[in-house]
């Protein structure tokens, strides 16, 4: 298989053209510099990280698929898809979103876990391009979370690929450095103002806004914050290095490896 197979330069160059001139002339920070600090690492998991992910997401989901066929009763399947595409479509992003939830809230939880987290939340200035920052086990396993429960109830391709378009164009917003009003459906679409408040060095701000597409799931965990200004800003005490491979290997690092010892995080605690 050709590399460019593997990455689709043309999709990328969309994208670019697509969210550069919005985040020029509706930034949510319009002090943040064009290319700002290590955008180029983050250029680097552009192009590479995605390769990785699929291979892990599509092995995981072919093993639990094999437990599906074996336990589930075929029945289910035919029950989910014999409903509208448009209502398969809504039900697929609801149970994906609370499959993300749980897993992003664990993730942050255990403290191993957080190690790879906090990969993504090393992020301190905030755009489309720095939400491609996830360790690949981070993604993996949060994708998996949100992909096993909508193949497992046998929604049909279509509704999982539409569901699948929609997940990627929001997690671009969602990061984005766009200022954008959602008016009253920011309590049910996750907008730019909602997740920048995920990733706040703030304290108030810590383990808030865990969904990837649905704020009312948090509103219902009570784990919603979103007050009417921007974060002041953004990141993780935690010493996460700032290169790719760096940050590849960060997690399984004894922690005077990569700097002073951190407290284990836990719900409610500095991130």
């Amino acid at each position: 298989m050709q590399w460019s197979n593997l990455i689709d330069l043309k999709a990328i160059l969309i994208v670019a053209l697509i969210f550069v001139p919005l985040e020029h002339f509706f930034p949510h920070h319009d002090d943040q510099p064009k290319l700002r600090k290590h955008w180029l690492n983050d250029v680097v998991y552009l192009l590479f990280n995605g390769i990785v992910i699929k291979a892990g997401l599509l092995a995981i989901v072919a093993a639990f698929m094999v437990l599906v066929f074996e336990y589930l009763p075929a029945g289910v399947g035919e029950a989910v898809r014999s409903q509208p595409l448009w209502l398969q479509v809504i039900e697929t992003i609801i149970v994906a979103d609370i499959g993300f939830y749980l897993a992003h809230r664990i993730f942050h939880a255990v403290p191993f876990l957080w190690k790879f987290h906090a990969v993504h939340h090393s992020i301190e200035e905030m755009d489309w391009l720095a939400g491609h920052r996830v360790h690949p086990v981070d993604q993996i396993l949060t994708k998996s979370a949100s992909f096993l429960p909508i193949f497992a109830l046998g929604f049909s391709p279509a509704a999982i690929a539409i569901y699948a378009l929609i997940y990627h164009w929001q997690s671009l917003l969602i990061h984005s450095n766009i200022k954008i009003n959602f008016g009253p459906l920011k309590w049910i679409v996750a907008s730019p103002h909602f997740h920048h408040w995920h990733h706040a060095n703030e304290r108030e701000a810590y383990d808030k806004n865990f969904a990837g597409q649905l704020p009312f799931i948090d509103a219902l965990m009570g784990t919603l914050y979103m007050p009417e200004r921007a974060p002041a800003q953004y990141g993780t005490d935690d010493p996460v290095p700032t290169l790719y491979h760096e940050q590849l290997a960060y997690p399984f690092l004894p922690t005077d490896k990569v700097g002073e010892p951190v407290a284990a995080p836990v719900l409610g605690e500095s991130k």
